[in-house]
């Protein structure tokens, strides 16, 4: 009998409010959480605005030396792991820790931890040469991306095999496909998986201004996230985390934890064309998807639900609607599609797992999140994209997708388990 992954546990830290609940009611109710970035004085910037999160890690229960060793972006990750296990009533102590593996996404790594020192080591930049002395004790741990993973093993007294993944924008999904291919073959029978970000810093903001990828709509930052929008004019940056527990299915079934949803098809490509561009044909994103669906053993007419990428900037949008359409062919105008970065912004490696969040939360619960601020059709994006108000919709299987720099797309497929392609 072939394994499978389940996932039966949710963790998220997002803008709008802590906790799996806190994001499924901003996102039902069509809220965005986007406003002028308070966690530095963005005045120099074209895109002064951002989709913070209010996160105080001791009110989060994290400990003074937990606060002092860890970056914002593990701390993130380390509250939505605790979450995340909690829901899932697994005892983790009673586990074998060599079969409890951890895999987490993230673009960036320790972004803010690594600006903040070298402020201090040099001098605000007025020193060329940097004074290492300066330097905290665990600034080391800050240029160690993998040190984000190693946080939450720690957290969860994880022994198996231990893995960040950063792929760009996709770091999130593919993290998660990487959890669920370990408990496919065998590796490890619970896993740890999401991803987690904090880039909410100047060296971001000055990155994407410089390629005018950010929306400038800084007078209206409430609406600034637009995808799909004829008036969209780029993304807005976010911040945050969502955390899954992926248990063996099987065993999950025995103790009575069916869970949100079945990852049933996962696959990855790349266009091989440029660092930031897309193809307007959405070949390599179709073909993720056709592989996604060949994997599952499912079709086009399968598919209840898409979440897209949706960033909100010209390019994406477009090359995503004509993938959907190669992949899906007549089943793509039928089909419901939304993007949440309407609502908590573009939190880069993490926005794949909050958005596999979100879909196992939709399966779960039956109900579509909006496109929030979608108001003005464009011809080009031609799809049904349930503008500004959540939906009611029977599914029983849902299509993630996502795309980074670098020309990465992944495609997920989840289905509700005891449904048609739910496995059991």
């Amino acid at each position: 009998m072939s394994r499978t992954a389940a996932i039966t546990g949710i963790g998220v830290v997002a803008p709008g409010g802590l906790g799996r609940e806190a994001f499924w009611e901003l996102l039902t109710e069509g809220r965005t959480a986007t406003r002028r970035i308070t966690l530095f004085d963005p005045a120099a910037f074209r895109s002064r605005i951002a989709a913070e999160v209010d996160f105080d890690p001791r009110a989060a229960g994290l400990t003074a030396p937990q606060i002092r060793r860890m970056d914002r972006a593990a701390q993130f990750a380390v509250v939505a792991a605790r979450e995340a296990v909690a829901d899932s009533g697994l005892d983790l102590a009673g586990a074998d820790p060599e079969r409890l593996a951890v895999s987490i996404g993230s673009a960036v790594g320790c972004t803010t931890g690594l600006e903040q020192e070298y402020a201090v080591l040099a001098d605000e930049g007025r020193r060329w040469l940097v004074d290492h002395t300066l330097g905290v004790p665990h600034l080391y741990g800050y240029m160690v991306p993998s040190t984000l993973a190693v946080e939450v093993a720690r957290e969860v007294a994880a022994e198996g095999p231990v893995a960040l993944v950063s792929t760009g924008c996709t770091s999130g999904l593919d993290a998660v496909g990487h959890g669920a291919a370990l408990i496919e073959e065998g590796s490890a029978d619970i896993v740890i998986a999401g991803a987690t970000e904090a880039p909410l810093s100047p060296i971001t903001s000055a990155c994407f201004d410089a390629i005018r990828a950010t929306s400038p709509n800084n007078d209206d930052a409430e609406h600034a996230s637009r995808p799909f929008d004829a008036r969209r004019d780029g993304f807005v940056l976010g911040e945050g985390a969502a955390v899954l527990v992926l248990e063996e299915t099987a065993a999950a079934r025995r103790r009575g934890a069916p869970g949100y949803a079945h990852i049933v098809g996962f696959a990855g490509r790349s266009n091989a064309f440029h660092m930031t561009g897309l193809k307007p044909d959405g070949r390599e994103m179709a073909e993720a998807v056709r592989v996604a669906l060949d994997r599952a053993r499912l079709g086009p007419d399968d598919v209840d639900y898409v979440n897209a990428h949706g960033s909100g900037t010209k390019q994406n949008d477009r090359h995503e609607t004509a993938a959907f359409k190669r992949a899906l062919g007549r089943r793509a105008h039928e089909i419901p599609v939304s993007s949440i970065k309407s609502m908590i912004g573009h939190s880069l490696g993490a926005i794949g797992s909050l958005e596999t969040a979100a879909c196992a939360l939709a399966l779960e619960r039956q109900v579509v999140p909006p496109t929030a601020n979608l108001r003005h059709a464009d011809p080009e994006c031609d799809l049904d994209y349930v503008p500004r108000t959540a939906r009611e919709h029977a599914m029983d299987v849902v299509l993630t997708v996502g795309s980074g720099f670098g020309g990465f797309q992944t495609a997920m497929l989840l289905a509700r388990p005891g449904a048609r392609g739910g496995r059991g």
